[in-house]
């Protein structure tokens, strides 16, 4: 008897866990979810906690509420140019009305990202077909993107049930055969610029080195003018000291002056001089003891 009644308790007990595990469900903080009858949504967004559901009856499905990332593959855009461009982009989403977001893609994740995805190059490539490369790449850029964001989340919300939280464009390439004549065309304006900035360096030295020379033409012509001048006033003031000197005893300086001759006259021994003996120039050198210098 007490032996069945415990194994009657315990099968009690482990009905009561299944019932319970099968009727008992937790939403996290960080998930939507719908409950579903047969197939049938009853509860379009549960909110975070504890719930009942009936077993067999019921059905939870959940999805992940966070923000999400959508990282597209790199597409190529035509510009109002006609110029390509390989545009790599992404998208962050999040689930903004549940049931929408079931019902159009049946909780299928990726479903929704192709959905979100397709939606978002659509969008992309008439903004960038509207607008020149250069608006796309500097100026309108930022405003496009808001605009984009808007535009795709008033889409998406009414189809999917998605409400878009940015979009925002990585990377914009040129295609590789492009690229090379754009870059040997900015080498080719470089190289531009820099021969006109050494054309205009080598106008400016050479008008620096003229000047320099015509400055250097007057410092020196000035200074020869100084020089001569003072040489001038040297010359000045030793003829008057030799005559002074000669004033006072013409014969010493004479005699002074002959010395002098006869220093330059003498300085190599192969001078040869052809003179008469008695020339003057021979005076003080015939007089005997100074007698030439007495007379």
């Amino acid at each position: 008897m007490n032996s069945g009644r415990t194994f009657a308790v315990m099968a009690a007990l482990l009905l009561l866990v299944v019932v319970a595990n099968n009727s008992l469900f937790i939403i996290k903080e960080t998930e939507r979810a719908v409950k579903l009858q047969f197939g049938e949504v009853v509860n379009p967004d549960l909110k975070p906690g504890l719930h009942i559901k009936m077993p067999i009856v019921n059905s939870i499905t959940k999805f992940d509420g966070r923000v999400q990332t959508l990282d597209s593959r790199p597409q190529d855009y035509l510009t109002l140019e006609k110029k390509r461009l390989i545009v790599d982009s992404f998208v962050k989403w999040r689930i903004a009305d549940v049931k929408t977001y079931y019902t159009a893609t049946s909780g299928d994740e990726f479903r929704a990202a192709d959905l979100l995805a397709s939606r978002m190059d659509t969008r992309l490539r008439n903004k960038f077909g509207r607008r020149t490369l250069t608006e796309v790449v500097s100026g309108d850029r930022e405003e496009m993107m808001v605009q984009l964001t808007k535009e795709l989340t008033e889409i998406t919300q009414q189809e999917l049930g998605i409400e878009v939280v940015d979009v925002r464009v990585k990377r914009i390439d040129l295609p590789t055969e492009v690229s090379q004549s754009v870059y040997d065309r900015m080498r080719t304006e470089r190289e531009r610029e820099a021969r006109e900035l050494r054309s205009k360096g080598n106008e400016l030295a050479e008008g620096i080195r003229a000047d320099a020379d015509r400055q250097k033409t007057v410092i020196l012509a000035e200074a020869f003018r100084e020089a001569e001048q003072v040489r001038g006033d040297g010359d000045a003031v030793a003829a008057s000291t030799y005559a002074q000197a000669y004033q006072k005893d013409p014969e010493f300086y004479s005699f002074y002056r002959s010395l002098n001759a006869y220093k330059d006259t003498f300085n190599s021994k192969d001078d040869v001089m052809v003179l008469e003996p008695g020339s003057d120039f021979f005076k003080y050198l015939n007089a005997a003891g100074g007698a030439g210098l007495a007379n």
